[in-house]
């Protein structure tokens, strides 16, 4: 079962596909964390995306974000498939997934896009607040810390994240409306679509998820892997 999980930065997807993957038993692959990953180990393509200023909100070529993509579905935990988080963000790289999938005898089987109102979204990274020593995060509205500007763990002074600056996050957001945005349009028409309101706690999200999903959902906790995320098949 492959399935999209869309939405503009600060919408919540990594919470989600977190709590779809436990819940389906399939893992959610981030592009994010594999280039995070691949800048700390210093590979091919930690240096290729080393020459993208992702501080600045641009975004990993899309060669690139493929063939990242295509070597981990080769990883034996993706054999039953994935939730894809943050990807594609192009309607190019939705054609690349395709051809990635149909070189694994595979479709794409589900897309649900979190909506959340521009406003609601910039207040979200502008009141974040990250601990630059253990990467604990609060936010001063929602989630602020005990002791204003210093970490609940350890007590350092926390910080704002460069790419958390409005002038970036205003800049994400107008590439993600520029190029992510005809992707819902492109999937409408050829997958299960379903939209998803996510202006709201993340527990009311995942309930409008595990609707949205349906015959995904295995019927118990217990169902094993073979049972579960049945829809599509």
């Amino acid at each position: 079962m492959y399935i999209v999980l869309l939405g503009p930065p600060g919408s919540g997807k990594g919470t989600q596909a977190a709590r779809i993957a436990a819940y389906c038993r399939i893992p959610a692959v981030s592009t994010g964390a594999i280039f995070r990953d691949a800048l700390a180990r210093g590979t091919a393509l930690g240096q290729a995306v080393s020459a993208v200023r992702m501080d600045r909100g641009e975004y990993v070529p899309d060669d690139v974000v493929l063939a990242a993509v295509d070597e981990r579905l080769a990883l034996p935990d993706c054999a039953n498939g994935c939730i894809f988080d943050g990807f594609p963000r192009t309607v190019e790289q939705a054609h690349g997934l395709d051809a990635v999938l149909v070189a694994r005898h595979a479709s794409l089987d589900m897309v649900l896009e979190l909506i959340v109102p521009e406003a609601v979204l910039i207040d979200r990274f502008t009141g974040r607040r990250v601990c630059p020593r253990d990467a604990s995060t609060y936010h001063v509205r929602y989630q602020p810390p005990k002791v204003d500007g210093r970490c609940d763990l350890c007590g350092s002074p926390l910080i704002i994240r460069a790419d958390d600056a409005e002038d970036v996050v205003e800049r994400r957001l107008a590439l993600y409306h520029e190029a992510t945005m005809p992707l819902a349009k492109n999937y409408r028409n050829r997958v299960q679509y379903r939209a998803i309101e996510a202006d709201r706690s993340a527990d009311a999200i995942f309930e409008a998820v595990k609707v949205a999903l349906g015959a995904c959902m295995p019927q118990t906790a217990a169902a094993p892997p073979s049972q579960a995320c049945s829809a599509g098949q």
